[in-house]
């Protein structure tokens, strides 16, 4: 976070903002937790989860968006987010990011994306209790 002057970023690229729909699987694919991806580069990426979480150190990450499952390592943790490196590096198509590509695709992927979000949106404010304050 540059505009924090004693915050030293030691990510070898800086992470693109996203807002991809993501699903973490562990203990052999028995355990499945949704989540937010919301930074993510080549290396690595940044999850949110409507709770914290306990997860092991090791996770694989699925982007059903991307149609990608990868192998994560947990590089830290700190409430509800999650930080994960990547065990091969990740191509990220830029077409896929915003630019390029055929713009009614992007728009019907991008819709698609929208309803899943919300339906998840609203799984958490029903999980959440009527007395919990969500956006």
């Amino acid at each position: 976070m540059a505009s924090e002057p004693n915050t030293i970023e030691r990510r070898r690229v800086a992470r693109q903002k996203s807002f991809l729909r993501g699903m973490v699987y562990f203990n052999d694919r028995r355990s499945v937790l949704d989540c937010l991806i919301r930074d993510i580069s080549p290396y690595g990426a940044r999850l949110i989860f409507s709770d914290a979480v306990g997860t092991p150190a090791v996770l694989d990450l699925h982007i059903p968006q991307k149609e990608q499952t990868l192998r994560t390592h947990v590089v830290w943790r700190h409430g509800r987010e999650v930080g994960v490196a990547f065990a091969q590096i990740l191509e990220i198509d830029p077409r896929a990011e915003g630019g390029g590509g055929d713009l009614t695709d992007r728009v019907t992927k991008l819709e698609a994306e929208v309803t899943s979000l919300k339906r998840l949106l609203k799984k958490l404010k029903a999980d959440a209790g009527p007395d919990a304050d969500v956006a």
